[in-house]
């Protein structure tokens, strides 16, 4: 198993949540972004920088990712292609998107993007604050302690 990080739009308060978990249980981790990053650290932690132009990070992550991978990612369409894949995605604010949710999740977004578009609805989340920290810690933990259980054969 892999986690790979959507690090062209990542709120950076979660960052060490995601190392401190690779590192714990040993997950490699993977930052892909179109802008540079610096990281020292673990040798389980890699940095890939792709060029630059729209869903480039996107499409590297939906090109490599594998089943039973975790992606980290608030984009929506590219949730949809890595659960396609059979993988799963996770989104900052703890949101786990798999085959069962994924559809309606897309099909929410296009509703709200239409009512973006046609000045029914404006604005866009909240602020990304504690709590959202704290949920996605949490739903990181529970998902890699029932993912590593699995994959290990100790259902």
């Amino acid at each position: 198993m892999r986690i790979y990080i959507d690090a062209d739009a990542f709120p950076n308060v979660i960052k060490d949540v995601l190392i401190r978990a690779s590192v714990r249980l040993n997950v490699p981790l993977c930052f892909v972004a179109n802008k540079p990053m610096r990281f020292e650290g673990p040798a389980n932690i890699s940095i890939i920088q792709v060029p630059e132009g729209p869903d480039v990070a996107d499409n590297h992550i939906a090109e490599f990712v594998q089943p039973g991978d975790l992606v980290i990612t608030a984009d929506i369409p590219l949730a949809d292609r890595v659960v396609t894949r059979g993988a799963f995605a996770l989104d900052p604010r703890g949101k786990l998107y798999t085959q069962e949710n994924i559809k309606n999740s897309l099909a929410m977004r296009g509703l709200f993007k239409e009512l973006r578009d046609g000045g029914m609805m404006s604005g866009g989340p909240a602020a990304f604050g504690k709590l959202d920290r704290q949920t996605f810690a949490n739903r990181l933990d529970s998902f890699l302690t029932r993912h590593l259980k699995t994959e290990n054969g100790k259902t």
